[in-house]
């Protein structure tokens, strides 16, 4: 069961297309990271998808209802929190979390309680006063008392410390067994280390959506050595997988977006003549993202 779809959404803002038909899942029980630098549309994404902006064209359905069509029954059950989040900052700690306790049948006493004191927040201290950090963890802590089976975060992690950071990440993660969630991010090292899923958007475009898994297993850097003599491909042409080459006498190297031992083997001894040796290493995250955004920037693909 999916509990977030999308089928060919769109947005412009003027001429500027900031979410290109956008098609996209999120399972029952994944922690989705949807990546991307800033401006490639996630934001405009996720504010179709709760219906804070009315797409263009196209459709989405969060916890199986039309986005367009959610009411109090489905608002209930999703946690959102934002880096632009907006909060009464008049209020203390501890009026926000009983203020929006009554929103929330599902609302867990002693969940909040930990959340509160997990994340070291100060009940008698107003929002206003709480530093960016602070502000944020009482987000996420009204957000989570009520156990939501949809939580989506959008940029939470924009420029926070990296103890506030892991702070977060503990929160969500200790919630993680029963409730789905959507994170939008362009910092990679901190979805790296709990997307069970990744998403990449780039210019309004979802280049690509996949297990965690799956992308980490089809990636790979390749580096060929061959006779001085044959360093060109002897068809003048690269297989399409193959993006940032890299050529110099003797040595080619470039990245594998389909690695398969056999069949990558098999390409690059059909490729290159006098191959004397072909190595592959795995790649992070970051390496791979990289990659991807430096290939589509040039055309290299």
């Amino acid at each position: 069961m999916n509990l977030i779809e999308c089928e060919n959404l769109s947005k412009a803002f003027g001429r500027m297309k900031a979410v290109d038909r956008l098609n996209l899942e999120v399972p029952a029980g994944a922690i989705y990271g949807l990546l991307g630098p800033n401006g490639a549309g996630k934001s405009t994404a996720i504010q179709m998808m709760l219906n804070i902006l009315p797409p263009d064209s196209g459709q989405a359905s969060i916890l199986g209802c039309d986005s367009r069509r959610l009411g109090p029954a489905q608002f209930a059950g999703i946690g959102y929190v934002s880096e632009n989040q907006l909060m009464p900052d008049w209020m203390t700690v501890g009026y926000l979390m009983n203020y929006v306790k009554p929103f929330y049948p599902t609302w867990d006493d002693r969940r909040a309680d930990k959340l509160l004191h997990d994340f070291d927040l100060p009940l008698d201290r107003k929002l206003k006063h709480l530093s960016r950090g602070m502000w944020m963890k009482a987000a996420l802590a009204s957000s989570l008392a009520y156990r939501p089976r949809l939580l989506v975060l959008d940029e939470p992690f924009s420029g926070l410390d990296p103890v506030v950071r892991e702070d977060l990440i503990e929160g969500i993660l200790e919630s993680a067994d029963e409730t789905t969630i959507l994170c939008s991010s362009h910092d990679l090292a901190e979805i790296e280390t709990m997307a069970s899923h990744i998403g990449y958007m780039e210019r309004g475009i979802l280049r690509f959506s996949e297990e965690m898994t799956s992308l980490a297993a089809r990636f790979r850097e390749v580096e060929v050595t061959v006779t001085t003599a044959a360093v060109t491909p002897t068809n003048g042409r690269w297989p399409a997988n193959w993006i940032r080459p890299e050529l110099s006498p003797s040595l080619v190297r470039f990245v594998d977006t389909s690695f398969d031992a056999e069949r990558t083997d098999s390409d690059v001894r059909n490729v290159f003549d006098g191959v004397v040796n072909v190595a592959v290493s795995p790649m992070p995250l970051k390496s791979i993202f990289l990659a991807i955004a430096r290939a589509s920037s040039k055309g290299s693909r």
